[in-house]
């Protein structure tokens, strides 16, 4: 049986390949534009991964980012500042951010053992006292959640899917796409018998 701290990890740094190479032979303008009503990009997933990865692998844990983030610093993460890039924030700004913070996190997570002593500033009071096993799970969860979210903007951007849609032809990607309209269309309500 494998470690825990290095099966999280592995984890936590396959969740962060995938998130990254969602942007891969992107322009600009596709990697920052929001493909949901709720304004989700894929620029944005990685500079708020790039925040929490500082924070939860870093601060909380006595290890300050070595960079500061000017949404953290102003305060207007708490306006979801970044959860999207400024156009002066390019491309290659806010992936090496993202690398440097991984970086930063991968050599926190190295010096200590799960049940290192962690504190969460902005967590309520009576949960704030935490350990890097906790944060360690949370960053897994977190990065998985978004590269997952990547995967979704990625295929309305272009229609790239996943790996899973690399390994079938065109034709058979219809095939399944119509078979799941079809068990879907079995529940669709029919207005034109209702008068």
């Amino acid at each position: 049986m494998s470690d825990l701290k290095e099966e999280l990890h592995r984890k936590l740094q396959a969740s962060r390949a995938a998130l990254v190479s969602k942007l891969d032979g992107l322009s600009e303008y596709d990697r920052r534009r929001p493909m949901t009503p709720t304004g989700t990009n894929l620029l944005g997933l990685v500079k708020h991964l790039a925040g929490l990865e500082y924070g939860y692998l870093g601060e909380s844990l006595g290890h300050p980012a070595p960079e500061t983030m000017s949404w953290i610093e102003d305060g207007s993460i708490w306006q979801a500042a970044d959860m999207w890039a400024k156009p002066e924030e390019s491309s290659e700004y806010i992936i090496g951010l993202y690398e440097r913070a991984c970086a930063h996190a991968d050599e926190v997570i190295a010096a200590h053992g799960l049940d290192a002593p962690g504190s969460v500033a902005h967590w309520p009071e009576d949960r704030r006292e935490t350990t890097l096993g906790v944060l360690l799970v949370r960053m897994v969860a977190e990065t998985a959640q978004h590269a997952g979210h990547a995967d979704i903007v990625r295929e309305l951007i272009d229609g790239k899917g996943g790996p899973d849609q690399d390994s079938i032809d065109e034709p058979a990607w219809r095939e399944y796409i119509a078979q799941v309209q079809a068990a879907a269309d079995t529940f669709a309500i029919d207005f034109s018998d209702q008068d």
